[in-house]
């Protein structure tokens, strides 16, 4: 597979890579098993970049991304050839999604015990961090060889991006960015300005740009769609419809809609690296040949046409949005 730079500390990866988060949270029951398969198949085909964290699962999703590459992340065999990223959040899901509740009720995580000594002792010295964005979703920037990665929630943030940056170099932001979601976009000059590469989960609309999608009331309660605005009655029928127009031009193309859905974040700029999730070997097999898939200025201008700004339906409900300056 064709590889990327992100940032200008070097950072080099697949131009696709995988979002492990599937495997256990947010789109109802999985089987472990066939994760470490779809995660194993990937790095067959020459992903080399992982997203993790420890909300997914409370660190289970952390030991399962751990067990499929442990064979290729063990020293001095091919550790350089795997990225994978790990990022913690502030607060941590205590219950499954309701539609009281889309998130999950939240509490913050019990503060790290502390030993008592006999004498105070001077507190340790701490690598210099930089500037931490308002709200509780992972937006601290931590030291790391290759640059820190921010995680954005919101559209707008250039402020804090700057701030941080000017505190220590950063190498990727990443949010979520598909066909139907697009506030990001005015993130990209101040990005490119910076040297800020780019990572962009959910790049098939949480499954509904695979073609697979059906209404919200059919998923499993604990599956996230079953209040995602984008599969309730109004906006489904008016993404589906879309849906439904862009696999017409998938199929000229010999193509599926994932395909091309993937194929047009790729074409937004070669700082852009999608990481979609699937437990599915086959479709993560459909997913990677979409980094094959080139389409010509006709063919972007067909999608504008099709989804000019975007699909129906907010991604998150508003006040569980936090905000960026």
């Amino acid at each position: 597979m064709k590889q990327r730079t992100l940032g200008r500390q070097g950072l080099t990866v697949s131009a696709l890579g995988y979002g492990a988060m599937g495997i256990s949270l947010a789109y109802g029951p999985s089987d472990e098993n066939e994760g470490i398969a779809t995660i194993r198949r990937a790095h067959e085909l020459g992903v080399t970049f992982f997203d993790t964290a420890e909300l997914y699962g409370q660190g289970e999703n952390e030991r399962i991304v751990g067990a499929a590459l442990a064979p290729h992340t063990r020293r001095g065999r091919h550790r350089d050839q795997v990225r994978l990223r790990l990022h913690r959040h502030q607060r941590r899901r205590c219950r499954q999604p309701s539609r009281a509740h889309p998130r999950g009720r939240r509490r913050r995580p019990a503060p790290p015990r502390r030993r008592r000594h006999r004498r105070a002792l001077p507190a340790p010295r701490r690598p210099q961090r930089a500037h931490r964005g308002r709200g509780g979703d992972g937006q601290g920037v931590r030291r790391r060889r290759q640059g820190p990665l921010l995680r954005a929630e919101r559209g707008g943030g250039a402020n804090t991006i700057r701030r941080a940056h000017a505190v220590q170099p950063v190498s990727v932001l990443q949010t979520e960015y598909s066909l139907f979601e697009r506030d990001v976009e005015s993130l990209f000059p101040v990005l490119r300005e910076l040297g800020i590469g780019f990572v962009a989960y959910s790049p098939l609309g949480r499954g509904f740009l695979t073609g697979q999608a059906k209404p919200g009331a059919e998923y499993d309660p604990t599956d996230m769609r079953s209040w995602d605005a984008r599969f309730q009655p109004g906006n489904y029928e008016k993404n589906l419809e879309a849906t439904q127009r862009l696999a017409d031009l998938a199929a000229a193309k010999d193509a599926t809609v994932a395909q091309l859905a993937l194929a047009w974040l790729l074409a937004q700029g070669d700082d852009i690296v999608p990481i979609p999730g699937t437990r599915s070997p086959r479709r993560l097999e459909e997913n990677v040949a979409a980094a094959t898939l080139t389409l010509d200025d006709a063919d972007l201008k067909r999608i504008a046409e099709i989804l000019p700004t975007g699909g129906f339906g907010a991604r998150y409900p508003d006040p569980l949005l936090p905000t960026w300056d």
